[in-house]
């Protein structure tokens, strides 16, 4: 018995937190919905805990009910987070006062969010955000607090920190502001850094330089750290135990090697295989509902690989054809610097020339960091970004000596499906409508009811129903709404589709339902596409051929499974080397 209360006492002196059957419930227009059912775990000091799960499985929840920092509609009915910080007395978490929370959070808990534009404030410098932090919990001077910040600063990496000390969030990229949302948040060496999805949608080298930084000031502080994140690629990386979560629900939990390779749970099994697979090309991507709904022999005969010779063979008759879209010395450059008379004085080239041809029926995979041009050229491309030098040959026409109305008409056949569904989405349009009106600006068909039963029978390819036709684009998930702009793109009926960063910041498991979206749709209406990632692995998977980007010049182009295999140029090698394995 004397052993066990030691054994007991030594355990709960590890423990950093402890979470028991957490209920959380948020009142809506509906009804009462439960978000987070009984979940219940432990978290020791120094160790980085996994929790990874869909969006909607309730990670972010959980997270924000540990910070203290629910919304007025939530409550937690049952349930407790207790934190043992370096006081003999435990606090819970689910009842403290507000006061005495605002000591803790910041100071002893941090937490970076999801979304650094979102959450960086844009009318404040970088630098003075973290010194008011600093300010905040350790009430020193300004003079002391910069000086913590720049020292902050060169710790998470970032480059010439006093300019980004003076910069504002706009003026800086997706990953300096992830390392300036870092340094606020260990800016008080905290016991424990929740760190929710902090490298969704950043490129894969940004997001390994991310995740180097934070096992290293885990390593270096001793913080504890709990890892969200829909990726379990990206969890492999970092956590050591790994906690999934499903609709609420806490569904398994265990060590990288009892989760990864001893899973009982046909959820977990999902999440695991949905990525695109490296070493084989598969028929299809298995998706989560596979794993739920099919059998074993329906799962496998997804992932049936397509042989190299058969590839071989598709690529001899695709590259037999006059190409479809020819680019030569294509230069596409922005004013960086203006005198004070407004006149331009430097300029920065995005697309630098590059040249190259894209065949019907053919996928081009379009790879390279953020800033490196890719958007600029497929934006180019479509001349929504007029060229300085070269040109663009679609069909043998080049598209910068069109007139307004040939180009308004040649639109119907050249489509692009944007990053961000919901910004190229109006607001005020039902998604119906929404799909309705490029069709209404062509004349396609002859009448709104024909118009309407073909957007019917879009929404119904993509996935989705007429239940959905009225409604809203803010009523739907990030991944029904990337199916909708999938949906209006094909309301024109076009040829060639660039679709730019077009699942960037899906769940894995939706990201694989719209990769085998595109192509199905490739297969059924003859499409050719640009496709425009970040990530190689996605891009491997879909493409014919790859060009990889960098600083706006092409540095590689070739067959995607040879570009993989046997990279002629650094930088590709170094994606490569970045891509997360499961």
């Amino acid at each position: 018995m004397e052993i066990s209360n030691n054994q007991h006492q030594e355990d709960e002196a590890q423990l950093l937190l402890s979470v028991k059957d957490l209920q959380v419930d948020f009142k809506t227009e509906e009804g009462q919905i439960t978000a987070v059912k009984s979940l219940s775990f432990d978290l020791k000091r120094g160790e980085v805990l996994g929790i990874v799960g869909e969006s909607g499985s309730g990670k972010s929840v959980s997270s924000m009910a540990i910070m203290g920092i629910l919304s007025k509609m939530a409550s937690i009915p049952k349930g407790s987070i207790q934190y043992y910080g370096d006081s003999d007395k435990t606090k819970e978490l689910t009842n403290i006062p507000e006061k005495e929370f605002r000591k803790i959070r910041g100071a002893e808990i941090s937490m970076i969010f999801q979304e650094p534009m979102t959450s960086l404030n844009p009318v404040i410098r970088c630098g003075d955000q973290v010194v008011e932090a600093i300010i905040l919990h350790q009430k020193i001077s300004y003079k002391k607090a910069k000086k913590q910040t720049l020292e902050l600063f060169e710790e998470v990496e970032l480059p010439r920190p006093d300019k980004i000390f003076s910069s504002y969030p706009h003026q800086i990229s997706g990953g300096q502001k992830q390392r300036v949302m870092i340094a606020m948040a260990i800016s008080c060496k905290p016991k424990l850094l929740i760190a929710d999805e902090p490298t969704t949608a950043l490129d894969v080298r940004v997001q390994k330089t991310i995740l180097d930084i934070l096992l290293n000031l885990q390593k270096k502080y001793g913080m504890s750290i709990i890892f969200i994140t829909h990726d379990l690629g990206v969890i492999a990386q970092v956590a050591q135990r790994v906690l999934v979560m499903y609709r609420g629900e806490m569904l398994e939990s265990g060590s990288i090697d009892d989760i990864f390779h001893h899973s009982k749970v046909a959820y977990t099994r999902g999440l695991l295989n949905c990525r695109p697979r490296t070493d084989i090309r598969s028929k299809q991507l298995p998706t989560v509902n596979d794993y739920l709904e099919l059998s074993q022999s329906e799962i496998d005969n997804k992932l049936l690989p397509i042989s190299a010779e058969q590839r071989a063979i598709d690529h001899k008759l695709l590259y037999k054809q006059e190409p479809l879209l020819q680019v030569e010395n294509l230069t596409t450059s922005y004013i960086a610097e203006r005198n004070i008379f407004g006149k331009a004085k430097s300029f920065v080239f995005a697309v630098d020339d590059v040249s190259f041809d894209v065949y019907k029926g053919e996928t081009l995979g379009l790879v390279g960091e953020s800033g490196c041009g890719k958007t600029s050229l497929g934006r180019t491309i479509l001349q929504m970004i007029p060229s300085k030098l070269g040109r663009v040959l679609y069909k043998g026409a080049d598209l910068s000596k069109l007139s307004k109305l040939q180009m308004r008409n040649l639109r119907r056949e050249i489509q692009i499906i944007f990053q961000d569904p919901y910004s190229s989405l109006n607001p005020r349009l039902s998604i119906g409508d929404a799909i309705l009106e490029p069709m209404m600006v062509h004349g396609i068909l002859n009448s709104k009811k024909e118009r309407r039963q073909r957007v019917i029978e879009l929404l119904e390819r993509v996935n989705l129903s007429e239940s959905h036709y009225n409604r809203y684009p803010h009523e739907f998930s990030g991944g029904q709404r990337q199916r909708i702009v999938i949906a209006r793109s094909l309301a024109l009926n076009p040829e060639f589709i660039v679709c730019d960063e077009s699942v960037s910041a899906l769940d894995v498991s939706v990201q694989a339902q719209v990769l085998n979206l595109l192509n199905e749709l490739k297969q059924e209406f003859g499409l050719t596409y640009i496709f425009i990632s970040h990530d190689l692995s996605v891009v491997k998977y879909m493409s014919d051929r790859i060009l990889v980007m960098r600083d706006g010049k092409l540095v590689e182009l070739g067959e995607a499974d040879q570009v993989y295999i046997n990279p002629q140029n650094n930088y590709t090698r170094e994606l490569i080397d970045a891509i997360p394995e499961v």
